[in-house]
């Protein structure tokens, strides 16, 4: 129990009466911190916020009680956060000078009367004592929360029990999220109070994509709650959140802190299970891509469950950042849809594997951590081959484009054409058609409208001639003119061919009326 001014008074010992202000709840639960007695015009650079002062006023004249005499005494012990001032009466001063009464009546500090028969050293000694017995009851209550936290550990549900028995020390609530931000569920815990959560879990998430050790103290609702992450800097392992606690004293600070290296421990240990299961992973997706589907369905089914089944759909991913935690947060939901989501780390890139009803989930998630993703179109796991091929053309596609995501199917509605358009691409584009753009542009010619139309015409001539309004040897004189200008052969199909897709790919506009 803290020592606070109610503590001293309520001593009948010393026989202490409270002058001013007014007793109320709040005044008597001043904290006091320790008990000093001074006699100086100004003790201020001799105490500490919280500490009480003790004075015989020996430095203020007998005859004068003014208060403008007291008032800027009093107004720097409150403005140096002095709980409170007793004053001795008989030794220098027969009675409390009503100037100092009024001056902290004025500025709200404490001033409680110490007859002369009160020694200031037996306050001291009662002060000194109280905090002995404090500080004692202290180290007795770390003992016993160290040693049941120690028990705790070494239950089989280790993780949880630490988290229990922390919440039963502490008397508040307890939360731990793992390094995807996802709130982990303690069988017999408090809850989260559903109003808290919310704001708990956009608190985490912060913490998490700062991807360094950090401790902080929210307010969240009008409730104080303290964050601290687990795991070393860049290598999240979760978030420990505490709630409903009171205030934070060195025995509780020094519980939370064991905890935290305890559940830090803990889940080192199972980044080190995953990062083996995860190279198991990438071992039966090779297994997959060669064909060996016995293999691959027999390890999986003993380690996850059942594979995806028929048809899939193939997801190429780059994380743009914070990796780790995707990954972990696609083990979360490969273990909440069994038999429904596969992934695997392959190269630089991750790849999972999911049917059509799971995607918006996959999508969902890999949306939520920034990456980027290419889509193939659906494929049965004997054709996961071309399915990853897709995958893979969709996803260089999404980077060229600066996208989020591309699917295969937004690919294929492009056809080859679709394929072809890249920034090199149109470069080249550029290159070949700005000859015939500068002729037309100093000749006031139409030779780029007219190829244009022609070859989009699958060049027709009587089509292409009647379309632009003009005779086809007109037409004639003037594809032949523009493959002179361009240095082409556009009698010869490839040459052709070449115009076209430069055509094509600048999405050039010149004769579509």
């Amino acid at each position: 129990m803290a020592l606070t001014l109610k503590s001293i008074l309520n001593n009948r010992a010393f026989n202490l009466s409270l002058v001013t202000p007014d007793v109320t709840e709040e005044i008597l639960a001043t904290p006091v911190i320790w008990v000093h007695s001074s006699d100086l015009e100004d003790p201020t650079p001799f105490l500490d916020r919280g500490q009480l002062l003790l004075t015989d006023g020996t430095q203020f004249p007998v005859a004068d009680s003014a208060e403008a005499l007291f008032s800027e005494y009093v107004e720097r012990l409150v403005r140096h956060g002095i709980s409170g001032l007793g004053f001795a009466t008989q030794v220098i001063h027969g009675a409390l000078p009503q100037g100092l009464v009024a001056a902290c009546r004025r500025h709200g500090l404490p001033l409680f009367e110490v007859p002369d028969r009160t020694p200031f050293i037996a306050i001291i000694r009662f002060v000194a004592d109280w905090l002995s017995k404090e500080q004692h009851a202290r180290s007795e209550w770390s003992l016993q929360a160290h040693r049941a936290i120690a028990r705790a550990a070494l239950r089989p549900d280790g993780l949880r029990s630490i988290m229990a028995e922390l919440e039963r020390q502490i008397q508040g609530w307890v939360a731990l999220f793992d390094a995807a931000g996802n709130h982990i569920l303690m069988p017999n815990n408090r809850p989260i109070p559903s109003s808290l959560l919310p704001g708990v879990a956009e608190a985490v998430r912060k913490s998490l994509e700062l991807g360094s050790r950090s401790a902080q103290h929210l307010q969240v609702h009008d409730e104080q709650i303290a964050l601290q992450t687990l795991g070393r800097r860049h290598r999240l392992r979760g978030v420990l959140v505490l709630g409903s606690i009171e205030p934070l004293n060195p025995a509780r600070t020094d519980i939370i802190n064991s905890v935290i290296a305890m559940a830090s421990l803990a889940l080192e240990q199972t980044r080190n299970h995953d990062a083996a299961r995860r190279l198991l992973r990438s071992g039966v997706f090779e297994q997959m891509l060669a064909g060996s589907m016995d293999v691959a369905e027999r390890t999986a089914r003993q380690v996850w469950g059942k594979l995806p089944s028929d048809p899939l759909l193939v997801n190429t991913v780059q994380p743009t950042g914070h990796g780790q935690n995707l990954m972990e947060a696609l083990e979360l939901l490969a273990d909440d849809h069994r038999g429904g989501v596969f992934y695997a780390q392959r190269n630089e890139v991750i790849v999972v594997l999911t049917g059509k009803a799971l995607q918006p989930k996959v999508a969902q998630l890999l949306d939520r951590y920034d990456a980027i993703t290419g889509v193939s179109s659906e494929r049965k796991i004997a054709d996961l081959q071309r399915g990853l091929k897709e995958a893979e053309q969709s996803l260089q596609r999404a980077v060229e484009l600066g996208l989020p995501v591309m699917t295969f199917e937004d690919i294929s509605k492009g056809g080859m054409l679709g394929l072809l358009r890249t920034e090199e691409a149109d470069t080249i584009s550029r290159h070949l058609l700005d000859p015939l753009i500068r002729h037309d542009e100093s000749e006031l010619t139409e030779l780029l409208p007219a190829v244009s139309v022609w070859l989009r015409n699958n060049c027709v001539w009587d089509r292409t001639a009647k379309e632009l309004g003009i005779h086809r040897h007109t037409l004639r004189n003037r594809v032949d003119a523009a493959g002179s200008v361009l240095g082409l052969n556009l009698d010869n199909l490839r040459e052709r061919m070449e115009l076209y897709v430069a055509i094509e790919l600048l999405g050039n506009s010149y004769g579509q009326g």
